[in-house]
């Protein structure tokens, strides 16, 4: 396996304006991934995602912001601090009009930049790998939620 990139593709029942709230929008978020979520979804804009009881606090920082088409953020840095001269992994959402609906493509990449030792870097790649399985249907299942009682 070469541990390059992740990605996923979903199809959404909802307009790319709704599709990036969801993705972009810490709660909205807050809903699908991360137990909360702390950011401006503009790019530079620097936060958190966290899981638990502040078990797990993820910095992120937003590197790109389209409204209905992209959004992207770097994550997973060293020391779990932002540093721009740091390797950390990117996360994009690209959302693609497609018929009534979205197609939505995330991909994750980075892990081989890393410099993790191999064990390492298989072991968080199988792991976002995993989340992303798990994460992507909420992902879907939360838009339908939305729209449906919109």
């Amino acid at each position: 396996m070469e541990y390059g990139s992740i990605e996923r593709e979903i199809h959404v029942d909802a307009s790319p304006e709704v599709v990036f709230e969801v993705v972009s929008s810490p709660e909205h978020i807050s809903e699908w991934w991360a137990d909360d979520a702390k950011f401006d979804p503009t790019p530079g804009a620097v936060g958190e995602l966290v899981w638990g009881d502040r078990a797990h606090v993820a910095p992120i920082a937003v590197v790109a912001a389209e409204p209905s088409r992209l959004f992207s953020f770097r994550w997973c840095y060293p020391d779990d601090a932002v540093d721009d001269s740091a390797n950390s992994l990117l996360v994009t959402f690209e959302l693609t009009p497609s018929g009534e609906g979205t197609t939505v493509r995330l991909t994750e990449t980075g892990f081989r930049e890393m410099g993790w030792e191999a064990a390492k870097l298989e072991e968080c790649y199988l792991d976002h790998s995993s989340g992303w399985d798990t994460f992507v249907p909420r992902l879907g299942e939360y838009v339908a939620r939305l729209v449906s009682t919109s």
